[in-house]
């Protein structure tokens, strides 16, 4: 199934212990009621870039050697890897060049020159920047650091499912916003490893589900990639998926997808009951639960991926938009 090995999240969190913050578990008291059960959220939208994509860039850029750190980084983003790995190339010494696709929004895009990377803007996929990116890395001699098919990336989302095994003991079912899949690998083998009994939810949206639809064809495929509010979840999973795919297809329990119209449920919940601004793909499995989709054994932890949602849209979707 894998090469990536329980010992090698071990590794990960101990190697990115001083670049990433191990974010609060909280509980959610009405979201608990609804459930019948203690609901638990996940706080990765509180790491410094805004998402749990910190933890994979730091572990990937801190294993490079002298002379791929002097070449550089790049990579293809829908925005939060891009800017996580911009981040981590900063405190690295690094340069780094992020692709991105002429559908990532502005304030993700503005967020990662700011962070000092180069930004190229290429095509209207996640998979037309990744060629891009590959183009560059050949050309230029850069690493190229994937999104989420990569060990280094993977095990360091697992630093996460590590955490989550220490806050909240007695957990029986986690909700994981599942895109290209490197969350949703790293935290399952770190949760099944440690119980196969704790059931793994990947939630997704409707618009344009990847892995979902690799999962069900039986191998990776190509879907067309459309304007949803959980952007950060759309893109390809790569017809060469090595990692990703397989991880996902051992290890989740179900896979839930949603319309824009939850999705958008989930932001407001998180804004009105939780006093949290997330962005969509962050909402996924608040909305999960509040669409009934899940039947809970016992405690259920919520992965909340991240904060970075365009500001204008919030106010949109807050005041009864879908989109």
């Amino acid at each position: 199934m894998s090469s990536i090995l329980f010992d090698d999240l071990l590794q990960a969190r101990q190697r990115i212990a001083g670049l990433v913050r191990q974010t609060p578990l909280e509980h959610s008291p009405s979201l608990s009621r609804l459930a019948g059960v203690p609901v638990w959220l996940k706080l990765e939208s509180q790491q410094a870039t805004g998402s749990f994509k910190l933890r994979g860039a730091s572990n990937a850029v801190a294993q490079l050697d002298a002379e791929q750190k002097r070449l550089g980084v790049v990579t293809a983003s829908t925005g939060n890897h891009g800017r996580a790995l911009a981040f981590a190339a900063s405190q690295q010494g690094v340069k780094a060049i992020v692709c991105l696709s002429e559908l990532v929004p502005q304030n993700k895009v503005r967020a990662i020159r700011e962070l000092g990377a180069e930004v190229v803007i290429s095509g209207r996929s996640q998979d037309d920047a990744q060629r891009e990116a590959l183009r560059i890395a050949r050309e230029q001699g850069a690493a190229f650091i994937p999104p989420f098919d990569h060990p280094h990336v993977i095990a360091g989302q697992g630093s996460l499912g590590l955490e989550i095994l220490e806050q909240c003991p007695d957990v029986c079912e986690v909700l994981v916003p599942l895109s290209g899949g490197g969350l949703f690998a790293g935290v399952a083998l770190a949760i099944k490893a440690a119980s196969p009994a704790i059931r793994t939810h990947g939630v997704s949206m409707q618009l344009g589900a990847a892995m979902h639809a690799s999962l069900q064809t039986g191998e990776p495929v190509e879907v067309e990639e459309l304007p949803t509010l959980a952007d950060s979840l759309g893109g390809g999973i790569g017809l060469d998926n090595r990692f990703t795919y397989s991880i996902t297809r051992e290890l989740c329990d179900q896979v839930h997808l949603l319309d824009e119209a939850s999705i958008a449920r989930g932001i407001r919940h998180a804004y009105r009951e939780e006093r949290l601004v997330i962005e969509g793909a962050a909402a996924v499995g608040i909305a999960a639960l509040l669409d009934g989709l899940i039947e809970p054994r016992g405690p259920v932890v919520v992965v909340v991926s991240g904060r970075n949602i365009d500001i204008d849209q919030h106010l949109r979707v807050l005041n009864g938009a879908d989109a």
